[in-house]
């Protein structure tokens, strides 16, 4: 089985997790990883290192090869350089909204210098939804 966190458009109830997750899946729970989280102009958050509690959710695979849909719709190849990949794949510790550890996950990380050079904004509230940007609501 796989994990992956997911804090955006990959969530349940977001635009991307029917086609890209939702077949695939066979549990989810709502859970908070540790990071920064920014909302891009191009209409989708990204997430980098940092020490804030970012909630999302994660997302347990029945396949392994499950990930590579994912890998595609995030512009992720392993093969190529990072600098070459939009994201990148890494193994991360992911905690219960109360905090506690819920073991590691696969999570997409995006570069601070990324994130700068495409005019992210700082999530405050460290949840990110699209209903939210839509609505041009402050998160």
């Amino acid at each position: 089985m796989l994990r992956l966190f997911v804090y955006g458009t990959l969530k349940p109830d977001e635009s991307a997790y029917p086609h890209y997750c939702e077949p695939y899946v066979t549990a989810t729970q709502t859970a908070c990883v540790r990071g920064e989280l920014f909302h891009l102009p191009q209409g989708y958050p990204a997430l980098t290192r940092g020490d804030r509690w970012i909630t999302g959710a994660l997302l347990v695979f029945r396949q392994e090869d499950a990930i590579a849909r994912v890998d595609d719709f995030e512009d992720y190849d392993p093969t190529r350089p990072a600098a070459a990949n939009l994201y990148e794949r890494v193994v991360q510790p992911v905690f219960s909204t109360t905090q506690q550890p819920l073991g590691d996950a696969w999570v997409y990380l995006m570069s601070a210098q990324r994130v700068q050079t495409l005019g992210g904004s700082r999530v405050e509230s460290g949840v990110w939804s699209q209903t939210a940007f839509e609505a041009n609501q402050p998160f």
